[in-house]
């Protein structure tokens, strides 16, 4: 897959675009398999995202490409990786993280506003994240993206469902702006996604999501660049990197057997 010229400037202005078609219907089948394989098994990073009382479920988990081969092979062999390069304008592509999403038929527990870089052990500008649903997602499920908001300025992640700061100091950053309360002073863009297509946006810019009527399961791998350095938190980063700071000193590039090379 070759990018545009077009594709790669609307990228680097918006810090969201959009990719149709660029997986085969046996890689998204591929991915399907292992969410299953997830949902089956989930691992000591999952969690549930919405409330006891959501009719539906949201239900996340990170990091399992060690163990679940499906996902392995499609982030070695998908032209994921190759549109990441593209777009960071990197000579490396590492892998930093896979992502698990699925809401569940009847969700709704929204995603807020947030920004993924201040939650990740990530510092550096070349990095991306690829975003692909394995069902149907109509526009109101899709994710929602702040054109331009990865041009900075880092604001204040919290949690999702009490809204707590948990990382940052208080004070230290910005918090984010109030966008649903004034959704047309805002350049929101996003898309309706069908199977194999796939959404890649920047860690800094600003994305939300609604609920879903209907299953929405979904992927995603974050990739990293050349200038991407460990950023070790007193903190626990989501995903957390457990033992991670006293393997890989703070500044130091990502070269560990966790985050493997994938181009370059």
């Amino acid at each position: 897959m070759i990018l545009s010229i077009d594709q790669i400037h609307n990228y680097a202005t918006d810090g969201a675009m959009v990719v149709r078609g660029l997986f085969t219907q046996k890689q998204v089948a591929q991915v399907a398999a292992g969410i299953e394989v997830n949902l089956a098994s989930p691992s000591p990073l999952a969690l549930v995202a919405s409330g006891a009382d959501d009719p539906g479920q949201f239900i996340e988990d990170f990091c399992n490409w060690q163990r679940i081969s499906q996902y392995e092979h499609f982030i070695r062999n998908s032209p994921a990786a190759s549109v990441a390069q593209q777009l960071m304008q990197s000579q490396q592509v590492r892998l930093h993280h896979d992502h698990m999403l699925v809401k569940e038929a009847g969700t709704r527990q929204r995603t807020p506003w947030h920004q993924d870089q201040p939650y990740y052990n990530i510092a550096g500008n070349q990095n991306v994240s690829m975003w692909m649903p394995v069902d149907p997602v109509p526009r109101e499920s899709s994710p929602d993206f702040l054109a331009g908001s990865h041009l900075g300025p880092w604001l204040m992640p919290r949690t999702f469902q009490d809204n707590q700061a948990k990382w940052f100091p208080d004070g230290s950053l910005s918090d984010l702006p109030d966008i649903e309360s004034d959704r047309s002073s805002y350049r929101i863009i996003g898309w309706e996604l069908d199977p194999g297509d796939a959404v890649f946006f920047h860690m800094l810019t600003l994305h939300a999501a609604a609920g879903s009527a209907t299953r929405r399961r979904a992927f995603s791998v974050r990739f990293i660049g050349d200038d991407a350095r460990h950023a070790a938190r007193p903190w626990r980063t989501s995903p957390e990197f457990a033992g991670l700071a006293q393997q890989l000193p703070d500044g130091a590039p990502f070269d560990h057997q966790l985050f493997p090379l994938l181009i370059g």
